[in-house]
């Protein structure tokens, strides 16, 4: 059985990140995804910040072009692997989990699903921000995010 999810649509500013870039597989991207992230974490807290930057990660395609880290606005100087980066704007179709994180896959083929049934074409890219933390699984909450393609019509 799959969660129910309300999917809506946004229009998205671009959203400035620090991340690190990856390209990968998708069997070997859970053991990655926390070095990158780690990497990024670990220069925002040389510069003394220890939270309030809610992690993501973005999905550029399904080779899996990847980018981890975090949203942060601030200035901060970096070194190599993490950049300045940004969330997409445009227009996007979201939805809230909220749950375990195994279960994400329910929330994006929703997305999917939904902007299908609407005639909505997807670009491809996608993201997941995450938060805010809570130590019981079941309180965790992921922001989904679809941007659609340039070629969308929003449905009548």
């Amino acid at each position: 059985m799959t969660a129910e999810y309300d999917v809506v649509l946004e229009n998205h500013d671009s959203t400035r990140t620090l991340a690190v870039r990856a390209t990968t597989t998708w069997p070997e991207f859970p053991r990655l995804w926390p070095v990158l992230l780690d990497q990024v974490w670990s220069q925002l807290a040389a510069a003394g910040i220890s939270s309030g930057c809610p992690n993501f990660m973005l999905y550029r395609d399904n080779t899996p072009r990847v980018e981890v880290g975090v949203i942060y606005d601030g200035d901060l100087a970096l070194t190599d692997p993490v950049v300045v980066s940004s969330l997409p704007a445009g227009q996007v179709a979201t939805t809230t989990h909220r749950g375990a994180y195994s279960k994400l896959g329910y929330a994006h083929q929703s997305v999917v699903d939904w902007c299908g049934k609407h005639g909505l074409p997807l670009s491809g890219l996608r993201w997941e921000i995450y938060g805010p933390h809570s130590p019981d699984p079941t309180q965790a909450r992921t922001h989904i995010g679809w941007l659609l393609s340039e070629t969308a019509k929003t449905p009548q």
